[in-house]
């Protein structure tokens, strides 16, 4: 089954805010949970039409991250976690564009991370490192991962876009010829990123800093 790399652009600390944060949030994020939950509502019921049962409603998990807790003993309580933070995710994030639909996006990006290796290209810049991170490191409890990889999520700082992509052009003519396309349409994607960053670094209100990656079939 083919899933869709998309990507969006948030302030990583306001995503993590939400995480414990019931009885605590302030009017602006109480509004932004309500998007959640309406979001939340209509994910599950497109579950529901699918007749896909992870053992914890989507909602559900959403109302456990925002109490601080993601410990469902279901089966598939990660797929339901993953999706509900990816709602908490969306609605503090800029609109997603989209990456590309890949069969098998794991192994390819792995394939892609064994040719930039080979090249000379760090790990901490190596793509299958940040597209399947997961969710950001500072969610001060730990999320289940979903049983098979889907939804999957990851993260790369801002900061890290521009090396990124001057890394990967230094060698987009010596790698082999299967990655070019996709390496092309990566370096465009962060150097994009990396731009409306730099052009909004005097925005007193623009805070963003974290490329949040989500991986869906």
């Amino acid at each position: 089954m083919s899933r869709i790399i998309s990507f969006t652009t948030a302030d990583q600390a306001d995503v993590v805010a939400f995480l414990g944060a019931a009885g605590n949030l302030t009017s602006e994020q109480q509004r932004l949970l309500g998007y959640m939950r309406d979001d939340a509502v209509e994910d599950q019921q497109d579950l529901d039409r699918q007749g896909i049962d992870w053992g914890l409603s989507v909602p559900d998990a959403l109302e456990h991250l925002i109490a601080g807790r993601a410990d469902s003993e279901a089966e598939c309580a990660g797929n339901a976690y993953y999706s509900a933070l990816q709602h908490i995710i969306d609605a503090n994030a800029s609109d997603p564009f989209e990456l590309g639909v890949y069969s098998k996006p794991s192994t390819f990006f792995g394939l892609m991370d064994d040719e930039l290796r080979r090249l000379g290209v760090s790990a901490d810049l190596l793509p299958h490192g940040y597209l399947f991170a997961g969710p950001p490191a500072a969610i001060p409890f730990p999320i289940p991962y979903p049983v098979d990889g889907s939804p999957d999520i990851g993260t790369l700082a801002l900061a890290k876009a521009k090396p990124a992509a001057d890394t990967y052009r230094a060698v987009l003519d010596q790698i082999d010829p299967d990655f070019t396309y996709d390496l092309q349409l990566l370096i465009e994607r962060l150097e994009f990123e990396h731009d409306e960053w730099q052009d909004s670094q005097d925005i007193d209100w623009y805070t963003q800093d974290t490329i949040f990656f989500s991986i869906k079939g």
